[in-house]
């Protein structure tokens, strides 16, 4: 039952890193140089991927990607915290035994008919312990299914973080050997070895161990025009400018405090929600009313309606309080001459009206305004016949205006 491994080294699956990467292209998963590096290294070297990263990022996909692109049935072991190594590797499919059991019962009396004591009984059933403990009756689960698969495969061990670290440590033999021992049975290494690829959102740590047995690789979010490009790629249907608007807006949105951050797949599905609405803009409106494609806890959607009008427009915000009137500082209304809501002041004194062009029949501002600060233009009783320190105080702010 155990056979040798296969090299698969032998039949390369990629020629190099660019026919890597433009593999994974032609099938619609746009790699990076790293990642396809990655990748390429992998079907050489014949060891796991660890693949790190975010929610949503695109880490699952990339499985499946390569095992489009290789031609390879995947199979996938999703882990889940307190989950045993029967799910994951085998087990005895013990209702089939006793099926079998009652079926032969006739015959196992014809093996024993002719024993004398229940010892000797035993001793003879025993050594038939082989018929019912083999292949027959092993109910294979995904790591042993990938083991014994009589042509390549891509295994995926998605959330390995979520495992217990029991079932971490059950993994360490079949990622360093390819094999998996078992005890009825003996070893049984690969027919063919496996592309593997295990997944982790670094909910906790994994031990050093597992990753010394694996290439690494970290996926985050992609910048904004390789995000762009993945929308573009999968044809949502949204205008170009957007599309690119859109991007930004989510983005925005990752910079959030937000219990989940929208991922790359939550924000095509926005883009294509938008076009089938037939979104000509994207509107506070628009974007609040269609919210929930990309934000999924109700904490999240109110600090997100929040943020949309800023991150549509980053000049959109208002100050609560306008500075007052002083140096500095435009000031909107009248100083009798005309309607008040027509005439402004610049920062520079000018006096413009709100086209923003100097009026021309009105005297240069800072001119009137050097005139007045002529010393001595007052009497010393305008100021309020104040002495001493807070009445020169006094007097300067007076002079000021």
């Amino acid at each position: 039952m155990a056979a040798q491994p296969e090299n698969i080294s032998e039949t390369t699956d990629f020629d190099d890193v660019a026919d890597a990467r433009e593999q994974l292209r032609d099938a619609g998963y746009l790699a990076d140089i790293p990642l396809a590096t990655t990748v390429f290294l992998q079907s050489r070297l014949d060891k796991p991927l660890l693949v790190e990263g975010p929610a949503g990022v695109g880490k699952t996909q990339l499985a499946s990607t390569l095992a489009e692109v290789t031609g390879r049935r995947m199979l996938r072991l999703q882990c889940y915290e307190g989950q045993d190594e029967s799910k994951a590797l085998y087990e005895w499919d013990y209702g089939k035994q006793l099926l079998y059991t009652q079926i032969l019962r006739e015959k196992i009396g014809a093996v024993i008919a002719d024993t004398n004591t229940l010892d000797e009984a035993v001793e003879r059933i025993s050594a038939q312990d082989s018929v019912f403990f083999s292949d027959r009756f092993l109910a294979h689960r995904p790591l042993l299914e990938a083991i014994m698969s009589p042509e390549p495969v891509v295994l995926l061990i998605d959330e390995v973080d979520r495992a217990d670290e029991a079932l971490e440590a059950v993994l360490l033999e079949l990622l360093a050997e390819f094999q998996i021992s078992i005890p009825e049975i003996g070893t049984v290494r690969a027919v063919h070895q496996p592309y593997v690829i295990l997944t982790s959102n670094n909910t906790r740590d994994l031990s050093a161990a597992l990753k010394r047995r694996c290439l690494h690789l970290f996926l985050d979010y992609p910048d904004a025009e390789r995000e762009l490009e993945i929308i573009r790629s999968k044809d949502t249907g949204l205008d170009d400018a957007l599309a690119r608007q859109l991007v930004d807006v989510v983005r925005g949105l990752r910079e959030l405090d937000l219990r989940k951050a929208p991922s790359i797949s939550e924000t095509i599905d926005w883009a294509r929600t938008l076009a089938v609405l037939g979104a000509g803009e994207l509107t506070a409106q628009v974007l609040s009313d269609t919210l929930n494609v990309v934000v999924k806890y109700e904490r999240d959607l109110g600090m997100a309606r929040a943020a949309l009008p800023r991150l549509i427009d980053p000049n959109a915000h208002v100050p609560e309080h306008l500075p007052g009137h002083g140096h500095g500082h435009g000031h909107g209304h009248g100083h009798g001459h005309g309607d008040a809501a027509d005439h402004v002041h610049t920062d520079a004194g000018d006096h413009v009206d709100r086209a923003g062009a100097a009026s021309d029949d009105e005297p240069d501002g800072r001119q009137v305004r050097q005139s007045k600060d002529r010393p001595g233009r007052h009497a010393k009783g305008y100021y309020g016949g104040v002495t001493g320190p807070s009445g020169a105080k006094q007097a300067a702010r007076k002079r000021a205006f």
